[in-house]
């Protein structure tokens, strides 16, 4: 089942980067904080199911919502950022970036759970980072461009953001394998081994869900209108627009929420199965699968020497397939 789940996430995760792209624009100001919601509000409709559907136990949710808000609040924080970051750069460039996360997870895993890499493992991982790092960093005339459109300010902090989401991603991502490695040992109260990765994903969510509705309740404080897009092509504006509509505006961004929490869905089970290797082969995978949309549906092209560096993170997933255990 391993791979299914990894197979799964990595599908799932893959689209909604497309999605992102589509649905976060430098004209709409809090498209962000927009997609936040969106998925928040996804996310409390898929936990609200897993909550009837398995044997999660309600009365101790509310304390297992808090100690495993560490692991929640780096997950939204780094969504968040990437959202807005990729309100401005390229897809091809921001994804690569922020997934380098997924390489420094089987580290602390060595470090602070002593859990053995292979030699072979650990050049799998080298392999990884120097793929992802060169396809995103041999971008010259990429980097040229957004500094004149955007200006040096803005330019520095929309490519800081997916540094922010790798450092914050790489925690969290560790300390879900150290909340749900082992039942025993988990920081989690009064869960077993079939609910422990459900208890820990509606944690989780619900924390999402909390984010979104404070979200709504800024914007609104700002006067900021939820479903307007910053421009108005169609007559966005006019009062009697209905709510299909004023949701057909967000379409990008909700197929994008869609598409996470399928991901979400399975990416619990393939940590607890695949310990801090399978977080190398999510991020891998996903950032291969987010290279081809985003070349035939976002039309963003690559240099062949960045296409040659996806051929080395393509060797280290074969690594990590066959060494990794």
């Amino acid at each position: 089942m391993l791979w299914f789940f990894l197979l799964f996430s990595t599908s799932c995760w893959g689209m909604a980067e497309i999605f992102y792209k589509k649905g976060n624009t430098p004209h709409e100001p809090y498209s962000h904080l927009k997609t936040t919601v969106l998925v928040g509000f996804f996310f409390g409709i898929y936990s609200t199911v897993v909550l009837f559907v398995t044997d999660v136990d309600i009365r101790y949710l509310p304390e297992n919502f808090i100690r495993y808000f560490p692991v929640a609040l780096c997950y939204i924080l780094s969504m968040t950022f990437s959202y807005y970051g990729v309100r401005y750069i390229e897809e091809s460039i921001s994804d690569p970036i922020e997934n380098t996360s997924c390489a420094f997870v089987p580290i602390m895993c060595a470090v602070f759970m002593h859990e053995k890499q292979s030699t072979a493992t650990v050049v799998a991982i080298i392999a990884v980072v120097v793929g992802i790092l060169g396809v995103g960093f041999f971008d010259r005339k990429g980097t040229a461009d957004r500094k004149r459109a955007l200006g040096k300010k803005l330019a520095l902090i929309s490519i800081s953001m997916p540094f922010c989401y790798m450092i914050l991603d790489a925690i969290g991502t560790f300390l879900d394998i150290y909340y749900t490695d082992d039942v025993s040992n988990t920081l989690l109260v009064h869960v077993n081994e079939n609910n422990l990765e459900h208890t820990a994903n509606c944690c989780y969510e619900f924390t999402f869900l909390l984010f979104a509705v404070e979200i709504l309740l800024y914007l609104k404080a700002r006067g900021v209108k939820f479903f307007d897009v910053g421009e108005d092509p169609e007559g966005t504006k006019n009062e009697k627009t209905t709510l299909f509509r004023k949701l057909y505006r967000h379409r990008n961004k909700t197929i994008a929420a869609v598409f996470e929490t399928g991901g979400q869905a399975t990416y619990l089970f393939a940590l607890s199965e695949g310990t801090g290797v399978a977080a190398v082969i999510l991020g891998a995978g996903t950032v291969i699968i987010s290279f081809v949309l985003s070349r035939f549906l976002l039309k963003e092209k690559l240099s062949a020497l960045q296409y040659l560096f996806i051929g080395i993170i393509f060797a280290g997933i074969i690594g990590l397939s066959l060494y990794g255990g």
